[in-house]
């Protein structure tokens, strides 16, 4: 029987992590400019911290999450996203005693939603995401939107716009969620299901159905910005006012809210026109969370993030960004005796901090030359019978195209030399 990978679920090759590499090592680059730092969360979690932080009436919830009993018994779930988890972390740890008050932290990882595999959507997918706990401010709802606009731009990604929107804090959502009900209640009959079952526990996912999307009911729907405190509009007047001075182009869009119930206040995605992902894709978004720490048991902590599935940056990305996968050495003996040096001399060069591989399988020169050019190396030596009797090595710049014969001791001295005097295409 030949088993396949579960549906849902792709095989990163060699050949494809190189992509994924370049994509990691950007981003950790950009948040470490902003100074913000790597926390790693279990994969799993208990299924109570994903039903009280993201919301039960949510489709992540209700409708997508990998559940599972331990062997005790307990209710457990693979993480469907990474906010969650990294609030439970913020809260179990102690980090709230941090004596700056702002911990700003960002994760890498797979995430995993039972839905319908497309692409650049998997079950088991990945997801780049920052977290700013601790303090409530227009400044770090910027600072989060800057970051994510940075990362999109440094990916090449076309036609990018960030579209924002706010849903106000406790007082302006109460009186919204209202207005809410009190518009779509004579439409109840003509939504869909989960429309119906919404209206009661939390309207404002209506806005959010894909089923009745086109409703006339949705286009007339009350705007949560008509709905503002006046802190609330201040707050908001001041993230715009601050991207206006940054001169970031935004689109206020007053039907964005977001999928998750944590939210408040400012809200945002990140949309492009990229004809790689489709017009007017969302590539990625996030908002402002305050009570999401007190929910958890933790002290008043107000938080704002984003995230971002990898896979749909991976498929934007421009190629030229890909750093040159090549080896720095590969060693060619040619005879038994030859072998045997050249595994003392591949020790020797990694040990120095080379990439190195070497032929194993006694092949010919002009094989083992093709298998120097698949893997991109820059050197290329070789080691015959009269070299080891005379302990040097043949050494072939493969850009340059000169040779030289290097006494073994000198390999090391050799190798940098030419790898600092020399610039190569």
């Amino acid at each position: 029987m030949m088993y396949k990978a579960a549906r849902g679920t792709v095989d990163i090759l060699p050949e494809q992590s190189a992509k994924w590499q370049t994509l990691e090592q950007l981003i950790r680059t950009i948040c470490a400019n902003y100074n913000v730092k790597e926390v790693r969360t279990p994969v799993f979690e208990h299924t109570e911290l994903f039903c009280r932080a993201v919301g039960d009436t949510t489709d992540v919830v209700s409708k997508e999450m990998y559940t599972f009993a331990d062997k005790k018994g307990r209710s457990m779930t693979l993480r469907p996203e990474g906010t969650a988890g990294v609030a439970r972390a913020y809260v179990e740890n102690k980090m709230f005693s941090n004596p700056d008050k702002i911990s700003k932290l960002y994760y890498i990882g797979p995430m995993f939603r039972y839905e319908r595999p497309q692409n650049g959507r998997q079950r088991q997918f990945h997801q780049f995401g920052v977290e700013m706990i601790g303090y409530e401010s227009p400044y770090l709802d910027v600072e989060c939107m800057t970051m994510a606009v940075t990362l999109v731009e440094a990916l090449g990604l076309k036609g990018v716009k960030l579209h924002i929107n706010t849903l106000g804090d406790n007082e302006s959502r109460d009186a919204y969620r209202e207005a809410l009900k009190a518009h779509f209640e004579p439409y109840l009959d003509e939504l869909c299901g989960d429309c119906k079952s919404r209206f009661e526990t939390n309207p404002l996912r209506i806005l959010d159905c894909k089923v009745d999307h086109d409703h006339p009911a949705m286009t007339k729907a009350p705007k949560t910005i008509d709905y503002l405190s006046g802190s609330a509009k201040q707050h908001f007047a001041k993230v715009c006012e601050l991207l206006d001075d940054l001169e970031i182009e935004y689109v206020v869009d007053t039907n964005l809210v977001r999928g998750l119930d944590y939210y408040c206040h400012t809200v945002f995605e990140v949309i492009s026109d990229d004809p790689r992902l489709g017009a007017g894709s969302t590539v990625g978004g996030g908002g402002r969370y305050n009570g999401l720490v007190q929910e958890l048991g933790g002290p008043e902590a107000p938080g704002v993030g984003f995230a971002f599935g990898m896979e749909r940056l991976l498929i934007a990305m421009d190629d030229d960004l890909e750093e040159a996968d090549g080896l720095d050495v590969y060693v060619m003996p040619l005879g038994d005796q030859a072998k045997d040096l050249a595994v003392q001399i591949t020790a020797m060069l990694r040990a120095n901090g080379f990439s190195v591989d070497m032929d194993y399988q006694g092949r010919s020169l002009k094989a083992q030359f093709k298998t120097v050019d698949r893997m991109n190396s820059h050197f290329a030596m070789i080691i015959g019978d009269q070299e080891v009797v005379d302990e040097v090595v043949n050494i072939k710049c493969t850009h340059s195209k000169t040779q030289d014969v290097v006494p073994i001791e000198n390999i090391v001295a050799y190798i940098e030399n030419h790898m600092e005097g020399h610039v190569h295409e």
